[in-house]
């Protein structure tokens, strides 16, 4: 007969989903992950991923949370948000469990798993675009995507960061704009003060909002972008997913 702290450890493995994050990148980045609700990941918050790597790990049943890429990372000086050209993090290497949301633009996978019975995930662009980014699941439900590098052909008054070399690494959302000009308060873009509700705020009047959608169709463009970018899943599936960077 099972002890009853056999059958505890036996539920807590049971209760848990699996997260792997894949590197198909042709270069090193450094993925890391943040916690809103729900319980901490059962690995580290960020870390190195070598080209086509991958790095499988346990998150609680009822996780909420996101995961992104951070390019062009040095944390030997400076350790903090900006060690990394885009995507860095309070806390260096390893984000700050409490205040390591990462710093825009950045391409995000959300996910709020088992929030009344149904998993929640999508690929969100509306803090901006640093890396191609897509969401797979083993259960065969909907698997959100923007495959495509948004960097080079980013508006002009979106573009940026660049490398070294000049290239663009990132592509910033009309709401980040307005949140760097101290203008989010208020905005369409950023779908805040009188704009708040989906009735006050279309995508019709959020500035580049089609170079967005029509380049990555199912990803959130702006904040109310729920009918085409939120997927379901049933939690009863136990859905283990793949974020995959560089699809």
């Amino acid at each position: 007969m099972k002890s009853v702290a056999a059958s505890l450890v036996f539920a807590a493995v049971a209760s848990a989903r699996t997260m792997t994050v894949y590197n198909a990148c042709p270069f090193t980045m450094w993925p890391a992950t943040f916690t809103s609700a729900g319980g901490q990941p059962s690995y580290a918050t960020g870390w190195e991923a070598g080209e086509y790597t991958a790095v499988t790990f346990t998150v609680p049943d009822q996780w909420n949370g996101r995961i992104w890429g951070r390019r062009d990372c040095d944390f030997s000086t400076n350790p903090g948000p900006n060690s990394c050209i885009d995507g860095g993090c309070n806390g260096g290497l390893e984000c700050d469990q409490s205040t390591g949301t990462g710093v825009p633009p950045a391409t995000l996978a959300e996910f709020n798993l088992d929030a009344g019975g149904v998993d929640y995930y999508d690929v969100s662009l509306v803090d901006g675009y640093n890396l191609p980014l897509s969401i797979t699941n083993n259960v065969g439900c909907g698997e959100p995507k923007c495959g495509v590098d948004l960097g080079p052909d980013c508006p002009s008054n979106l573009i940026g960061p660049f490398d070294s070399t000049g290239f663009p690494v990132g592509c910033k959302s009309a709401c980040l704009v307005d949140a760097l000009n101290g203008n989010a308060a208020n905005s369409p873009n950023c779908c805040s003060g009188q704009y708040d509700t989906p009735q006050t705020c279309p995508s019709s009047g959020v500035e580049d909002y089609s170079y967005f959608k029509n380049n990555c169709p199912t990803a959130y463009a702006y904040a109310y972008d729920d009918a085409t970018a939120l997927f379901t899943c049933s939690a009863s599936s136990n859905a283990d997913f793949t974020v995959t960077f560089c699809p």
